[in-house]
């Protein structure tokens, strides 16, 4: 599953049911712990949560990764204040 995640180019994101697809499943909360407990050696920030919100409690860190690469955003006004574009962004392998 990491080597998935290591796949995603710089500027584009996936979901974490998008990964679980491409691994033939649909559990999203198993990528979403896997990528808790081992993802800090992959950009752990190209995986999102539903709607494109970034990895909870990393918004803030997640963003400056975002606008290094170039990661369109839009800006929201819940908690995160903004929200990854997956319309323009989503990997699409």
């Amino acid at each position: 599953m990491l080597v998935v995640v290591a796949d995603i180019p710089p500027g584009c994101v996936a979901t974490y049911g998008d990964v679980a697809a491409l691994l033939g499943s649909r559990g999203a909360r198993a990528v979403g712990q896997v990528m808790a407990r081992y993802g800090a050696d992959v950009p752990w920030w190209r995986v999102l949560r539903a709607g494109g919100r970034p990895p909870a409690g990393h918004a803030e860190r997640a963003r400056e990764h975002y606008e290094r690469e170039g990661t369109p955003l839009v800006a929201t006004r819940d908690a995160d204040g903004y929200r990854v574009d997956l319309a323009a962004a989503r990997w699409r392998p």
